[in-house]
């Protein structure tokens, strides 16, 4: 299958240097990239009715607007499209943006060839599986933590910390299962970790366990990030309307 790319970067160099790995003969992935140095001359392309773009990889800091806004744009006219942030920030500046704004995926620039490789395997998995989107995900993930690969929370935001009873500093240095019942530890140890530290992201209901003892039912997913950190979304759902739902 050819994978029609567009990739989008303020740097004219980089946009040349991109095009020529993803296409170089040094992946098996068959790829055509088209790029653009302009996130509006971007969405134009993206919202022509001839459109054929099947994934969006884009830099974060750009003069019209950044990524995130960039992608959440193309998110509102193309909803299927794998949508990729390939960008110099750290993770734990635009964590909580790319879950929030429903990004496919997230890479960091770095140094050599290999992050090239990195990308075009990214992209791959993002077309094949159709996006990882999920349309309700922006109003069903509303707080966003990150675990450390100690176990220990390195940061959470605020709303991730009131659904457990806590404010953001109390939650950082907590190991993860401070936050649920022993059953639902035993749950996440055994199905949830396996599927993620294999590179896979887990979306699912758990239970979690508030500072006073009480427990609620929690909307997570859960994603690993390059240097084995998690990522983790959650929200609070309603115990009464799912137990009257049956």
């Amino acid at each position: 299958m050819l994978l029609s790319i567009l990739y989008v970067d303020d740097d004219p160099d980089l946009v040349a240097l991109v095009k020529t790995y993803l296409e170089g003969d040094s992946t098996d992935v068959d790829c055509s990239v088209s790029t653009e140095t302009s996130p509006t001359a971007a969405l134009d392309r993206i919202r022509s009715a001839d459109s054929d773009v099947d994934c969006v990889i884009s830099d974060y800091n750009m003069p019209e607007m950044n990524g995130i806004t960039f992608l959440e744009s193309v998110r509102e006219s193309r909803p299927e499209l794998p949508l990729l942030l390939f960008s110099g920030e750290e993770t734990n500046d635009v964590a909580a943006e790319v879950v929030r704004a429903g990004l496919t995926d997230y890479l960091q620039k770095g140094m050599g060839t290999d992050q090239y490789t990195m990308l075009i395997r990214r992209v791959e998995h993002a077309v094949e599986g159709g996006g990882q989107f999920d349309p309700e995900a922006q109003t069903e993930l509303d707080g966003v933590g990150v675990v450390g690969t100690d176990e220990h929370f390195e940061e959470a935001d605020d709303t991730y910390a009131s659904f457990y009873g806590y404010d953001s500093d109390d939650v950082e240095g907590k190991h993860w299962t401070e936050l649920h019942p022993d059953e639902e530890v035993e749950h996440i140890r055994t199905h949830v970790l396996p599927v993620v530290r294999r590179g896979g992201e887990w979306s699912g209901r758990s239970r979690g366990l508030r500072s006073d003892g009480s427990t609620f039912t929690e909307s997570k997913m859960v994603t690993a990030l390059d240097d084995g950190r998690l990522l983790i979304a959650v929200s609070e759902l309603d115990d009464s309307q799912l137990n009257t739902g049956g």
